[in-house]
């Protein structure tokens, strides 16, 4: 039953229409031939089997499962709050993908493409702006720095070591060498790509702060480069000496390849990159970057494959470049897939669905009240203490009284008091930071969360394959649900039913010869010996056992497992050597003793109490407990096949 619930969770059950060629009934509801032959064929692995034993099999099961979907609709199953809840969550996650423009996708994926044509060489000046900060001052401050560059008062460069926030960039005037489409937040790839070269960007706004960055250098991308290296680390603690050795080191290899060695040789006795020292010194191809500028410029400036650099100096020492191959940008179409994939999760994808939301909000005639949504903003930022117990803290229920609208869509209004109850929800009633800006963008996101669950709902009437999907997953929990109370769940907690069901058929669990005993895993011999010497005493405990070799900072020193056990099924003695050998000491492969301790043997069979064989009974009470369940639905929908429409399936 859990395959065949499992397999109506991905099967896309629809209503049948009143004009649909009935393929069969149950009770008074009807099933399509073109609704059954779409549920068989997309539940086909391969190409689906059209004989008539096979659509007879699947038209059994898929009537079954009908009758129970239709057993769970009259219990009302779709109003438990689980289900609900299953079904909100699922609703939420299936529509993301629904709720965008397209269009704007696809000129997004495009716009993407035709950036990765052209690399820029990029210097940036950061100035952070985390949760809290007055944004307000830290613009006034990058203003300022844009102005002094902007006048000829300073560089570029000497405001980005002493002013920038990016301590990977700020040491050598902000250079983030070059870059490429897709590789940084969209609001910093959009500057960088509207800025000339030789330019300076204006202030702007990413989530990481503000920035300023120049363009240095427009060019045509250079597709991507597969390089091997040779490198000489040269960490900064050592300073000039340890540069000199690094570019002696540098030029010993050099002469070993001019003298005819192979790169991969010099590599395994020169190279300082254990990454890729095994690998005759091979890196993953790469393109804009992905590397320091210095050695991007080299691998790229090589010109045949077998090319081998002169010694190129970095910040980690020297690199030996030898050129395997060059790749240029892959076409479009073999790229869009994977494309429209980043898009899709990266910022990007913001711009399409505020452009579907947008249209959402005109189609719906949405409008907003200014005056009432500063009005509410304001009484909540009053309310709200900067000190004390309360710091931070407000309550909805104080803002209960405001009920003016604050925007308005589909013939509702949504008032003050609704935004006041979702922005408690949202940021748990304690606000933190700027006040002002917090409750902004809370209401930004309550319009965004009405907007999107208003949308959700309307694309299960707008949408078949939505509501189609919607329809099956909805019909799977309720499915799950029913048999678990009426099969697996009820197997288990009906204590009564199963002990009857037990000694109807106790003759069938049985013991097999066997014993009962205890067996012990030593972790090493001392242990072993230890337990050894005190299990020769027939009045020490299992427990006492435990508590001697373990410890707490070696718990498992030794573990213990008793019980009956069959001779058929144990695999670390025979009968007779155990007959024979009542402590038997085995030595396994990992170094670890174990220690079989027989205490009774049984050589004939024996009768299993319902504990002992609990697992078989709830198993096969549970196959029992399903077959009466489906009896009962067979019996309650009768079901009628309509045996024209059936062989008209047969063979296409």
């Amino acid at each position: 039953m859990r395959k065949l619930v499992t397999i109506c969770l991905i099967s896309g059950i629809s209503i049948v229409s009143a004009n649909a060629q009935s393929l069969f009934t149950y009770g008074s509801r009807s099933v399509s031939k073109n609704d059954f032959l779409r549920v068989y064929k997309k539940n086909s692995m391969k190409k689906p089997d059209m004989t008539d034993t096979a659509l007879r099999s699947y038209l059994d099961l898929y009537g079954l499962f009908k009758m129970k979907v239709a057993e769970a609709e009259k219990q009302h199953l779709d109003t438990v709050d689980k289900i609900q809840k299953d079904l909100d969550t699922y609703r939420k996650n299936l529509a993301k993908s629904y709720l965008t423009d397209d269009q704007i996708t696809q000129k997004l994926i495009k716009e993407a493409y035709e950036r990765m044509k052209e690399n820029l060489h990029v210097q940036h000046i950061l100035l952070n702006c985390p949760p809290g900060t007055d944004t307000l001052v830290v613009y006034k401050k990058i203003d300022s720095i844009y102005k002094e560059i902007m006048a000829g008062h300073a560089t570029f460069e000497s405001m980005a070591k002493g002013y920038s926030n990016d301590d990977g960039t700020k040491d050598n005037g902000g250079d983030i060498g070059y870059m490429t489409a897709m590789q940084y937040v969209y609001p910093f790839e959009n500057m960088a790509y509207a800025t000339p070269a030789g330019k300076v960007s204006k202030p702007f706004r990413t989530q990481f702060g503000y920035h300023i960055l120049k363009v240095t250098n427009r060019y045509p991308d250079r597709g991507q480069v597969k390089v091997a290296q040779i490198l000489l680390l040269s960490p900064k603690s050592r300073g000039e000496d340890g540069l000199a050795i690094a570019r002696k080191r540098a030029d010993s290899a050099i002469a070993m390849l001019k003298g005819g060695a192979s790169f991969g040789e010099v590599v395994k006795k020169y190279s300082d990159d254990r990454l890729s020292a095994n690998d005759s010194g091979v890196l993953k191809p790469f393109g804009a970057g992905k590397m320091v500028p210095v050695f991007e410029d080299a691998a790229f400036a090589l010109k045949k494959p077998g090319d081998v650099s002169e010694p190129i100096k970095t910040s980690y020492g020297y690199h030996i470049i030898k050129l395997i191959s060059k790749t240029p940008l892959a076409p479009y179409d073999s790229i869009a897939q994977q494309l429209k994939h980043k898009v899709e999760n990266d910022a990007r994808a913001q711009a399409a669905k505020e452009h579907f939301f947008n249209k959402v909000k005109e189609k719906n005639g949405y409008k907003e009240f200014q005056d009432n949504i500063t009005a509410i903003s304001d009484a909540i930022v009053k309310s709200i203490p900067d000190t004390g117990k309360g710091k931070g803290i407000f309550k909805a229920s104080d803002f209960s009284h405001m009920n003016k609208t604050v925007f308005a869509m589909a013939g509702k209004n949504y008032l003050q008091s609704d935004f006041a109850k979702y922005l408690e929800t949202l940021t748990h009633g304690r606000v933190s930071g700027a006040k002002g800006a917090v409750i902004h963008d809370g209401f930004n996101a309550y319009v965004t969360n009405v907007v999107t669950d208003f949308e959700e709902h309307k694309l299960v009437e707008e949408n078949p394959d939505f509501k189609n999907l919607m329809d099956e997953y909805r019909d799977g929990i309720m499915l799950f649900e029913l048999m678990d109370r009426n099969v697996w769940s009820k197997a288990t907690k009906d204590s009564v039913g199963l002990k009857a069901f037990y000694e109807t058929r106790k003759g069938k669990y049985k013991w097999e010869p066997g014993f009962e005993g205890a067996v012990y895993t030593f972790k090493n011999k001392a242990a072993l010996d230890t337990g050894l010497i005190m299990l020769a005493d027939t009045k020490v405990t299992e427990e006492q056992v435990l508590k001697a070799i373990n410890s707490q900072n070696n718990p498992d020193r030794v573990t213990v497992q008793r019980g009956r056990y069959e001779f058929s099924k144990f695999r670390d003695g025979s009968q007779e050597e155990l007959t024979t050998n009542r402590k038997k000491v085995i030595t396994m492969p990992n170094g670890t003793f174990k220690l079989v301790f027989v205490k009774e043997i049984f050589t004939t069979p024996g009768n299993k109490s319902l504990d002992e064989a609990r697992g078989y009974v709830v198993a096969e009470y549970q196959d029992y407990l399903e077959k009466q369940w489906n009896d009962k639905m067979r019996h309650d929908y009768p079901m009628k096949v309509n045996d024209k429409t059936f062989k008209s399936m047969i063979g296409n």
